[in-house]
């Protein structure tokens, strides 16, 4: 069964790869494209700070997508881009990156224009761009059915709560028991 498993979506935990090459031989592994997102925004938010333009809101403007903000939030976001133009080239191709993973239509294409991407975020975002270099083949893999972890994330957000809100368990069927329940109903 294990021999079946065609692709495997993961962050870019070293040891994930070596667990997955052991126990799903035949897998590809894609690197989840919201772990390389978060990556990248947190470099964004790091730059924010380091430039000293603190402010929750400013955070806020910074870490969601352009095509998600409201008239006002935009003129927010100019004037504050307009403010730094190391935060605005930052943030342009912080948005960039969103487009390559929302417009490239093959794996050839995603490659191409990551590794457009990657030779001009090596300036601004340095280490976050030399990580996803390192992961790259792992990355297009992406593009080939877009497989994300997301259904997992999910569900193991769902568990944690079920597991939050009952205050423990007294042994581990009625766990089990009330897992499935909750879950598969």
């Amino acid at each position: 069964m294990r021999a079946k498993v065609k692709e495997v979506s993961v962050d870019m935990w070293g040891g994930f790869k070596k667990v997955i090459r052991e126990v799903f031989p035949n897998a590809l592994i894609v690197i989840d494209r919201f772990h390389v997102m978060k990556l990248v925004n947190s470099s964004l938010n790091q730059l924010r700070l380091k430039l000293e333009l603190k402010g929750l809101k400013n955070r806020c403007l910074l870490l969601k997508n352009y095509v998600d903000l409201t008239p006002e939030e935009r003129r927010d976001l100019k004037l504050l881009l307009k403010a730094s133009p190391c935060l605005s080239i930052a943030y342009e191709l912080k948005e960039e990156l969103r487009d390559i993973y929302e417009s490239s239509t093959t794996v050839l294409m995603g490659m191409r224009r990551l590794k457009k991407w990657l030779n001009s975020a090596l300036i601004v975002f340095g280490k976050t761009a030399q990580t996803l270099k390192h992961h790259l083949p792992d990355i297009c893999h992406y593009f080939i059915n877009r497989t994300t972890s997301g259904v997992m994330e999910g569900l193991n957000n769902r568990i944690k709560l079920i597991l939050r809100q009952s205050y423990g368990f007294k042994n581990f069927e009625m766990m089990r028991q009330k897992l499935l329940a909750c879950l598969f109903i």
